[in-house]
């Protein structure tokens, strides 16, 4: 196997995923709600938000999800608001959330690119917020191809944003390898015909990754040795 390019997922994956997302989500919950717990109950039990450890369960929709379809599911329990402005409201307040790298993503992108891989990212998160996360990060150049589920390609588990980094970068999917922590990155990599890699930086298991996995890694830092870089 010959790896000369490599997708990855954004959330879970560059950004360990509670670490990011479960204290702010925790602000954006209680003031959806107004702090009502009649409200904000039943809100975090269908976005499988645990209030009292302020974690993610391991099957929450928001997970994998696209941004649309999260807000989707929140929707009946926001007042006074409707699907797109939902959407809009978190994606703005999204791009704000101080994200945690998985590894020291400026060095460790670098030495992906000094050995000749081109690189992109495939999000169900909005396009808008994800290049503010990368932007942030000061990787946004560093990726010959970015996406989300608002780019016109579709979201995953679809392989529509793998298959438009393959024709960005004129490399096969069998040349490729897709890097996630949920299921839907893994289903997508395989639909397009891609090496499937998963990380465990996101909060589903080994476990839970491994039958749809080539291979499980404890987190990205670990995908050069892997490829056989040199050191």
């Amino acid at each position: 196997m010959t790896v000369r390019g490599i997708v990855f997922d954004k959330d879970g994956t560059l950004f360990d995923f509670n670490a990011t997302w479960a204290a702010w989500a925790r602000q954006v919950l209680e003031a959806e709600t107004a702090d009502d717990p009649a409200r904000l109950v039943p809100l975090a039990a269908a976005m499988g938000f645990d209030l009292g450890q302020d974690r993610f369960h391991p099957d929450s929709p928001v997970i994998a999800s696209t941004a649309r379809e999260i807000a989707r599911i929140a929707l009946p329990f926001v007042a006074e608001t409707d699907l797109e402005s939902l959407l809009d409201r978190w994606s703005r307040m999204a791009a704000q959330a101080p994200q945690v790298e998985a590894t020291p993503l400026i060095p460790f992108l670098d030495r992906l690119r000094a050995a000749g891989l081109r690189l992109g990212v495939a999000t169900n998160d909005a396009q808008a917020p994800a290049r503010a996360h990368l932007s942030a990060a000061g990787v946004t150049e560093k990726f010959d191809f970015i996406a989300g589920f608002d780019s016109g390609y579709g979201g995953k588990p679809a392989p529509g944003q793998l298959l438009a980094f393959c024709k960005a970068t004129g490399l096969d999917p069998s040349q490729v390898a897709m890097v996630g922590d949920s299921t839907h990155d893994l289903d997508a990599g395989r639909a397009a015909g891609m090496t499937c890699v998963a990380v465990l930086t996101g909060v589903a298991t080994t476990e839970d990754l491994a039958p749809f996995a080539d291979v499980v890694l404890p987190s990205i830092a670990d995908l050069p040795r892997w490829l056989g870089l040199p050191e």
